[in-house]
């Protein structure tokens, strides 16, 4: 595979980072994942690491050195770290479970695939336009979908309703496989990107420049945008068949977890090698 990624995550105006990015790959597979643990729930960092956990270990054991079935491996991976949320639950005695949004891709064969629960956000960028996004699973979504003589003005626009560690199953969108071009670039991120830069912003930004200095200004943006008490923003980005990317060695990275105020964590020209 030819790719390049660049993820980072700030904690904002929060008082810790509940955000959580991974991705692992092999010579001819990858995944990319971003969870984002729920406020207003315990341990949402907790929630967010152990989803990117159960996802990257089945990918690490299943990847040989490719998914048989993404689209059913993504549902499996997703349902798996729910019920990890659920046990943790359990064996700790809370009275509420920890919970987390994700959203997560899996590039093979020069196709993508991807699944998403909550409002973690996928957008595939292609020739500067925005060619899709994932829609939310949440009341704000719900209401821009009606025809606009039946949106209602009266709802909580921050109420989503599924994640992964709820007492119901969650619900999971998918997609692909969608064929990947040249310089396409998909960005997965938690709601404290796009919730305060448009989509129409979003995309310029991801299309101006290399993505290792795109995504930092539009973090930066995101981070201005939200004041002093700015939710915790992250993301990341990869550009398939970069001009400047080439194969590497076979590898098999562990996912990276991000719990910094920034994470520098780059692959160009070559696959990165896992970070100790």
């Amino acid at each position: 595979m030819r790719f390049s990624v660049f993820q980072i995550s700030r904690k904002g105006g929060r008082e810790k980072n509940e955000d959580r990015v991974g991705y692992s790959y092999t010579r001819h597979s990858g995944l990319f994942a971003v969870a984002d643990g729920m406020g207003g729930h315990p341990e949402g960092e907790v929630a967010a690491q152990l989803a990117l956990q159960t996802m990257a270990g089945r990918f690490q054991r299943e990847a040989r050195p490719r998914i048989d079935e993404p689209q059913a491996f993504l549902h499996e991976a997703i349902i798996a770290g729910h019920h990890q949320l659920q046990n943790y639950g359990e064996r700790k005695s809370m009275r509420d479970t920890p919970r987390t949004t994700m959203v997560a891709c899996v590039l093979q064969d020069r196709d993508a695939f991807w699944a998403h629960c909550g409002d973690s956000r996928l957008y595939l960028i292609r020739d500067g336009r925005l060619f899709v996004r994932t829609r939310d699973h949440s009341m704000a979504e719900l209401e821009q979908a009606k025809p606009p003589a039946m949106r209602s003005e009266r709802f909580n626009r921050n109420v989503l309703f599924t994640c992964l560690g709820s007492p119901g199953m969650p619900v999971v969108d998918f997609a692909g496989p969608v064929a990947l071009q040249p310089r396409d670039r998909l960005l997965l991120c938690s709601d404290g990107l796009w919730g305060t830069v448009g989509d129409v912003r979003l995309v310029q930004e991801m299309s101006d420049d290399a993505i290792d200095r795109a995504l930092p200004r539009l973090v930066e943006l995101a981070l201005r945008n939200g004041g002093a008490r700015s939710d915790n923003v992250t993301a990341l980005a990869v550009e398939w068949e970069a001009a400047d990317s080439r194969e590497g060695d076979t590898v098999s990275g562990d996912a990276e977890f991000d719990q910094e105020e920034t994470i520098p964590a780059v692959l160009k020209r070559d696959l990165l090698q896992p970070r100790s």
